[in-house]
C-alpha cells in the first residue's frame, strides 16, 4: 500500500529530534555562504551565480538520462539573465527550456506558487514535445508507475494516483505549499524540512506525464529559496546525481508511509552537501583571483594555458598532479621547454612538489 492509499494520507509526520544539529548547520552555511560570495568581485559574483544555475540545469536534466549542451544551457541563462547584449542562438530546445525553467524559478521565488506556474514551468521543460500532453495534469487512464528491469521482468517500484484524482490532489499540494510558507497559515519554520516534505508530497502526486522530477526539484529549491529570503545558491541535482540510487531508494522508500523522518533526515543531508559544495567552490573562486592577483604578469602564454585548464578542474585539479606529459599534450611546448617552464613555476612558488617522487614520476599541484 503506498503513502496516497492510506487514512493518514497526505498528513506527514515526522521527529525532528534528530535532525536539530543539521537544521543549526543549514542556518550557519546559509549565513556563510552568503558573506563569502559577497567578497567576491561583481564579476565574479555573478559568474558563480550562473555557474551554479548551470549546474542545477544540467544536472537535474542528467538524473532523468538527458545530456545537454553546456554552451546551450549556458546561453538560454544568460540571455534570460540579459547579461548577453545581443541574445545568444540556441540550437538546443531542451537546453533552453531548462535554462528558462531554472531561470524562472529563481526569479519568481518569492510568489505563491500556483497551477499556472507550474503549467508554465512544464511548458518551458516539455513544450517542444509532440508526443505528450504539455502544460497540463495527466489524464490517461493507464497506471502512473516507476518501473525499472527490461520488458517482461518490470519490477514496479511505485504507482502514483490515478489521473482522475489528479486535479484534486494538487489543488490540495497547492494550498498546502503556500500556507506552509513563510508567514503562511501553517508555517513550518524548519525550511529544509518543508523543502523535504514539499517534493516527496509533490513526486508522490506525480501530475504531469512527463518532467515530475525535474519540477519536483524546482519546488524543493523554491521551498528553500522562500525560507532564507532569497534565491539559494546551491545545486541540489549535483548533489543527488552524485548518488543518485540513494535518492530512488530513499523516495521509494518514504513513499510507502506518511510517517517521513527517514526521508527528511536523508533530504537534509542532501542540502546541506549541497552547501558544502557551494561554499567550497566559493572558497575555491577566491584562491584562484587571489593566485592571478598574485603572478599577474610573471607568467608566459604557455604557462598561463596549462593553469586556466588546470583550474577548469575545479579544486580537485588534475587527478595525480601537473607532470611534464600533461603540459606538453596541453602547452604543445617540446618537453624541454615543458621542464624549463615548470621549473620556473615551481621557482616562482606557483606550483608545489606532489608527494616525494622524482625524476620521469615528478608530479606537481598549484600552490593555491
Amino acid at each position: 500500500m503506498y503513502n496516497w492509499q492510506q487514512k493518514d494520507w497526505p498528513n506527514f509526520t515526522y521527529s525532528s529530534s534528530g535532525i536539530e544539529e543539521k537544521l543549526y548547520l543549514f542556518s550557519e552555511k546559509t549565513g556563510l555562504i552568503s558573506g563569502v560570495l559577497k567578497s567576491l568581485s561583481e564579476n565574479s559574483q555573478m559568474d558563480t551565480i550562473v555557474e551554479f544555475m548551470v549546474y542545477e540545469a544540467i544536472k537535474t536534466s542528467e538524473i532523468e538520462g538527458e545530456y545537454l549542451s553546456r554552451k546551450d544551457v549556458m546561453s538560454s541563462i544568460r540571455n534570460d539573465l540579459g547579461l548577453n547584449k545581443t541574445p545568444e542562438h540556441i540550437a538546443d530546445k531542451k537546453a533552453k527550456g531548462i535554462g528558462d525553467l531554472i531561470y524562472n524559478v529563481r526569479d519568481t521565488y518569492q510568489q505563491a506558487l500556483s497551477k499556472k506556474q507550474l503549467f508554465a514551468w512544464h511548458k518551458m521543460l516539455l513544450g517542444t514535445s509532440k508526443m505528450l500532453k504539455v502544460g497540463a495534469w495527466r489524464d490517461h487512464t493507464a497506471p502512473m508507475q516507476v518501473i525499472s528491469g527490461i520488458m517482461g521482468k518490470e519490477k514496479v517500484h511505485y504507482e502514483a494516483p490515478p489521473s482522475e484524482k489528479v486535479p484534486e490532489e494538487m489543488d490540495a499540494f497547492i494550498t498546502w505549499f503556500n500556507e506552509s510558507a513563510p508567514d503562511g497559515k501553517h508555517e513550518i519554520k524548519k525550511t529544509p524540512v518543508r523543502s523535504a516534505i514539499a517534493h516527496l508530497y509533490f513526486e508522490s502526486i506525480h501530475p504531469f506525464e512527463d518532467g515530475n522530477g525535474r519540477i519536483g526539484r524546482a519546488i524543493a529549491e523554491k521551498a528553500l529559496s522562500q525560507g532564507v529570503g532569497r534565491p539559494v545558491l546551491l545545486s541540489l541535482s549535483r548533489t543527488i546525481e552524485a548518488k543518485k540510487s540513494s535518492y530512488y531508494s530513499a523516495l521509494e522508500q518514504a513513499q510507502k508511509s506518511n510517517e517521513v523522518t527517514p526521508w527528511i533526515n536523508y533530504f537534509v543531508d542532501v542540502i546541506i552537501a549541497a552547501q558544502q559544495y557551494t561554499e567550497d567552490h566559493i572558497d575555491f573562486t577566491l584562491k584562484k583571483a587571489k593566485f592571478f592577483d598574485k603572478f599577474r604578469g610573471e607568467l608566459n602564454e604557455r604557462q598561463l594555458k596549462v593553469i586556466k585548464r588546470v583550474l577548469k578542474e575545479g579544486p580537485k585539479g588534475f587527478e595525480g598532479g601537473i607532470n611534464a606529459g600533461k603540459y606538453v599534450t596541453i602547452s604543445k611546448a617540446s618537453k624541454a621547454t615543458a621542464t624549463r617552464d615548470l621549473q620556473d613555476l615551481l621557482g616562482k612558488g606557483a606550483i608545489i612538489l606532489l608527494g616525494d617522487a622524482g625524476g620521469r614520476s615528478t608530479r606537481y599541484e598549484l600552490n593555491l
